[in-house]
């Protein structure tokens, strides 16, 4: 039988065994372990790498990337809109990436519709930003779990090389929004170089001003480089590598600018359905330029080891509760430990000197 002293060693251990447990149901909860969510970030990376033609060492989507240098320049209407030390300092040295959708680093830059930029403001406070874009005007679907039954459905049957049209038929009753995306990508033109391509951040986020006012915005990357759409007949005949190209063409002569808008959503938007664009009359704000002045090859460029988590976030700007945001955050962690993993086990397919073939 306990004696008074030891139960009273045993009360004020229980404190502690508390938080013990609770850190244990947050890592578990992160994890996906718990909370019946029924999709995990490492199920989505699972899926991500064994599809196509992934290598060791890259990311798990949008593998094939380019690392840029530049700056950010806010305007004077950011300061309005919010309190982020980004829209105050008058221009701050950037790094990026471009990239390509596919999760095979070799894959020709004509082959999908889908480029992405990402961006890493770090501030003179300390603060970081990082900013995950793509050229798609609105996402594939609602929900992680749409997505992810979206990729499963694409996944080419064995007895035929091809997708299960029935599997396809059903996603399209169960996530009937994925159908826009399809026509979308069917149909979207294709620039002949990064640097006139707009990039669109899909997803809501708040934005906070001095006087504690909150906006929900989507922003995107507008060019200033007029957009060539490329033909087919050009695109069969244009190099595995043609944007890579383009672009260190480009920055020899000059930089490259885009002007960062956001829109601002109006009563009734959707604010946690990516898959549904703002009207277009909405009120938009240009709230900065970027100029990228410099690029490298991802093998060993800086953007290689930096995982674009868009929830890494100032003061002053704040997620919305858009479920594919969080869904994304969790995924790139997966993705970025599992490659770097592979780095420093010296298992990476990333070359040590490149030619371009695999930037």
């Amino acid at each position: 039988m306990p004696t008074p002293t030891s139960r009273g060693s045993m009360l004020l251990l229980l404190p502690i065994a508390v938080i013990l447990a609770l850190i244990a149901a947050l890592f578990a909860w992160v994890g996906g372990w718990i909370g019946h969510r029924g999709l995990t970030p490492q199920q989505m990376m699972d899926l991500a790498q064994a599809s196509g033609k992934q290598q060791p060492g890259f990311r798990r989507a949008h593998s094939k990337g380019i690392c840029f240098a530049g700056t950010f320049a806010p305007t004077a209407e950011a300061a309005k809109l919010s309190t982020a030390r980004a829209f105050s300092q008058r221009s701050i040295p950037v790094i990026g990436r471009f990239s390509a959708s596919s999760n095979n680093p070799y894959a020709p830059d004509g082959a999908s519709p889908v480029r992405g930029m990402a961006v890493q403001i770090k501030t003179d406070d300390g603060q970081e930003w990082r900013i995950a874009m793509n050229s798609f005007p609105f996402f594939a679907a609602s929900t992680p779990q749409g997505f992810q039954q979206m990729n499963e459905a694409g996944v080419p049957d064995p007895a035929t090389g091809k997708p299960d049209p029935n599997k396809m038929k059903a996603l399209l009753v169960a996530h009937p929004e994925i159908a826009a995306f399809m026509a979308w990508a069917k149909t979207a033109p294709k620039s002949d170089s990064l640097g006139s391509t707009r990039f669109n951040g899909v997803n809501a986020f708040r934005l906070t001003d001095a006087h504690g006012v909150e906006r929900m915005v989507r922003w995107s990357m507008r060019p200033r480089t007029p957009v060539v759409a490329m033909t087919p007949e050009q695109l069969k005949t244009a190099d595995v590598n043609f944007l890579a190209a383009d672009l260190d063409k480009r920055l020899a002569a000059g930089p490259l600018v885009w002007d960062m808008v956001v829109q601002i959503a109006a009563p009734g938007d959707p604010i946690t359905d990516p898959s549904k664009a703002w009207p277009e009359n909405r009120q938009e704000a240009t709230i900065a330029t970027l100029t990228v002045v410099h690029a490298e090859p991802q093998a060993n460029g800086p953007c290689r080891d930096l995982n674009f988590d868009p929830l890494i976030l100032p003061t002053g700007i704040a997620a919305s509760d858009d479920p594919v945001l969080h869904a994304r955050s969790a995924a790139y962690s997966v993705s970025f430990n599992r490659r770097e993993r592979e780095i420093s086990q010296g298992k990476t397919a990333q070359p040590n000197v490149q030619n371009g073939s695999a930037r």
